[in-house]
């Protein structure tokens, strides 16, 4: 059985090709440029060569602050490319996976957000990752749509990467303390998106996040005391220090009630996948 995945030289995508390639599933590989998943000619060319039985979909535009000003180019790939596939898997009766993110909300609870509540973007890119996935499950109910937040990994740049070049080029780093959200693996996110791909039943909307919470400046304490460093070189800072265009929620903490169901694990706390993912990831700045 012929597993399609796109954006498969991303972050993510990298590993649900190595993973689902390790379970032993038949994967076709497809990057933007062999694959352009708003073009429906190109979808539907795909479909007809690899007759794909599994789609997932790790194809975004992640450029949070560029779609501020680009918001309809942003669109394009975040909502009418997942449109297109799920049009496509429906009538080829394939099955797909979706990614999407917290941004699909405001970031101003103080309790994690649950699967089914209120969507409130405040952000261009939240607008249109939300729009995706309306239109994903509008055109194929049966799809999964998996949001995550604070991804990380060994291919491509991230905020663990970026505080391990810090740690080498700087006396001391300063971190905001005044978002929380929960730093995830991109191989443990890639693992449960893999399990939806297999679990042809699971439906609808699922939040996939290491868990338990962190401050981003937690987060980079943790990632120098994992390096041998002292975590004191990290210094406090708030928002107010690193104005972005997009503004960054500052509670991106996301519940998972679904992974609670048969057949599903949630992810393990965020601090054991850092520990884990740490001497991988540090291998370049050594």
């Amino acid at each position: 059985m012929t597993w399609l995945v796109t954006g498969a030289t991303g972050m993510l995508g990298h590993e649900v090709v190595a993973l689902a390639r390790g379970r032993g599933h038949d994967i076709a590989v497809r990057t933007r440029r062999d694959l352009d998943i708003s073009h429906r000619d190109q979808v539907e060319s795909a479909f007809q060569t690899l007759t794909p039985r599994v789609v997932v979909n790790c194809a975004a535009w992640t450029a949070v602050d560029d779609a501020e000003e680009r918001e309809r180019e942003a669109y394009r790939v975040n909502a009418d490319g997942p449109r297109l596939l799920a049009e496509t898997c429906a009538r080829h009766g394939a099955r797909l996976v979706h990614v999407s993110t917290d941004y699909v909300f405001s970031g101003d609870a103080d309790v994690p957000y649950g699967e089914g509540d209120p969507a409130e973007p405040r952000t261009a890119y939240g607008r249109t990752k939300l729009a995706g996935e309306k239109a994903v499950l509008d055109a194929l109910p049966s799809a999964a749509v998996v949001r995550t937040a604070w991804l990380y990994g060994a291919h491509g740049s991230n905020f663990v990467s970026t505080m391990l070049r810090l740690m080498a080029e700087r006396e001391t780093v300063e971190v905001v303390d005044d978002q929380f959200g929960q730093p995830t693996w991109a191989v443990d996110l890639a693992d449960r998106l893999v399990t939806l791909g297999e679990l042809g039943s699971a439906a609808g909307v699922f939040h996939a996040t290491n868990s338990g919470k962190a401050s981003w400046f937690e987060l980079a304490q943790e990632i120098f005391r994992l390096s041998g460093t002292d975590p004191g070189r990290v210094r406090r800072t708030t928002s107010e220090a690193f104005v972005r265009p997009a503004k960054r929620p500052a509670f991106s903490v996301l519940g998972h009630a679904r992974w609670r169901e048969p057949g599903l694990e949630p992810l393990r706390p965020w601090r054991d996948a850092l520990r884990a993912a740490h001497p991988e990831l540090a291998k370049p700045f050594r």
